[in-house]
């Protein structure tokens, strides 16, 4: 067994592995302002202690989770990134909470609380309420757009480039190029911009080739935590359908070895791990799931070497410099067709599970949800308030639990979730 871990064929896999994952691992601190070289770091980290809690059963790797792009983002201009980190701490906390509940009442809990009527329209508004952000960018403004940071004609020019090819490679590309669309639109539009005199490289060229990344330590700020805590709903819920989907593609069942409690209280110490070095919060990676469907590379070790890079790679200052080059631009085109990507995963999330939008009961839940996250609606004052996922997770949870469910519709386990699952999985594989 010892051999086959340190096999110059896995090894090669676990570097395939993070070049599948890499585009949407830095993608995501270049957005919130925190640093890729510690987001590599952390992925790596969060990745070994998920195969320790798991025992190194489950082929899957964790990065950054896009569904905290906005809650940082305001998080970090609200109370400062060190708060921010101690706030998604105790956003771990809350997986690892609901993995001990997980264990005691089993897996069709998380659907009693959460299933799709909830989850579709809380997923829709995490894409659609980053959408200006992605607009912003691709017109060259800042993500609020409060500066221009380049000249509208030239940032249309990169950011379509960019935006056309990730979209080309996501539907015409072969084999493991399939799934790496966001590299590829990074590195066509980030040419496009450098030959339009875009990027500016006297950093890089300053900076030192190896370096400690710039870790942040976190503090506890009460506000920003109880911002932060309903936002673990959302991701918690992606966890399940990421396991469901493994587990489709391997044939095992990891909801049972080495079990949903397991892996979800894996992925939490992963986030509360990450928070301590300031890093995003970690989260299962579907891309690299496809990479497992494609290449057939079900043994685990494969991921551990995979976060082995990760984690080297961070230290090789030079490298995350050049990633903060990135114009602004060039992010903007791919997050077009990333954010819609996300609501789209919502919508689908209501379709393949039947939600049935003529039932009051349903139609209640989904449109007070979208109204209230694409709105803006904020509840409380000051230092003290919830809006965006926060506000619509906990809205959706609550009126699921105390509106009346129709008797149909009543059952405690993951059927609607591997329903969407089998679905995605099947047009994966054509």
């Amino acid at each position: 067994m010892m051999n086959s871990n340190f096999n110059p064929r896995t090894v090669l896999a676990g570097s395939q592995m993070l070049f599948v994952a890499f585009g949407a691992l830095v993608l995501m601190p270049l957005l919130t302002g925190l640093d890729p070289s510690v987001a590599l770091f952390t992925a790596g980290i969060g990745t070994l202690l998920f195969q320790f809690v798991t025992r190194c059963s489950v082929p899957v790797f964790l990065a950054s989770s896009f569904v905290f792009i906005a809650p940082i983002t305001y998080s970090t201009q609200t109370w400062g990134i060190a708060a921010t980190m101690g706030a998604l701490f105790t956003a771990g906390v809350v997986y690892m909470v609901l993995a001990v509940l997980v264990k005691i009442k089993g897996s069709g809990f998380l659907h009693r609380i959460m299933p799709p009527v909830v989850t579709g329209p809380v997923i829709m508004v995490i894409g659609l309420g980053l959408a200006p952000i992605a607009v912003n960018m691709a017109m060259g403004k800042a993500g609020d757009g409060s500066i221009e940071l380049f000249p509208y004609q030239d940032a249309m020019i990169v950011s379509m480039i960019a935006l056309i090819t990730t979209l080309l490679v996501a539907t015409l590309a072969k084999g493991i190029f399939r799934l790496v669309p966001i590299l590829s639109g990074v590195l066509v539009g980030y040419a496009a911009a450098y030959f339009m005199g875009m990027v500016d490289l006297t950093k890089a060229a300053e900076a030192p080739m190896i370096a400690v990344p710039n870790f942040v330590l976190p503090e506890f700020h009460l506000a920003a935590i109880l911002f932060m805590l309903p936002v673990a709903i959302a991701p918690a819920i992606e966890h399940v359908g990421d396991v469901l989907a493994i587990s489709n593609v391997t044939g095992k069942d990891y909801l049972k070895k080495p079990g949903l409690h397991r892996t979800l209280f894996g992925d939490g110490i992963a986030t509360s791990a990450a928070s301590l070095f300031g890093g995003p919060p970690n989260t299962t990676y579907s891309e690299v799931t496809g990479a497992v469907m494609l290449t057939k590379s079900f043994n685990p070790v494969v991921m551990v070497w995979a976060a082995v890079f990760a984690i080297l790679l961070a230290f090789i200052s030079k490298f995350g410099v050049l990633l903060q080059t990135i114009p602004s631009p060039v992010m903007g085109g791919i997050l077009i067709l990333l954010f819609g990507s996300i609501a789209s995963v919502g919508l689908n999330a209501l379709v393949k599970a039947r939600v049935d939008m003529a039932q009051q009961r349903n139609l209640v839940i989904v449109s007070t949800t979208l109204v209230f996250g694409i709105g803006g609606m904020a509840v409380g004052s000051g230092d003290l308030n919830l809006q965006g996922v926060s506000l619509c997770g906990l809205v959706a949870i609550v009126l699921n639990l105390i509106l009346p469910i129709p008797p149909e519709d009543k059952h405690d386990d993951l059927a609607d979730e591997q329903a969407v699952v089998d679905d995605l999985v099947e047009h994966g594989r054509s």
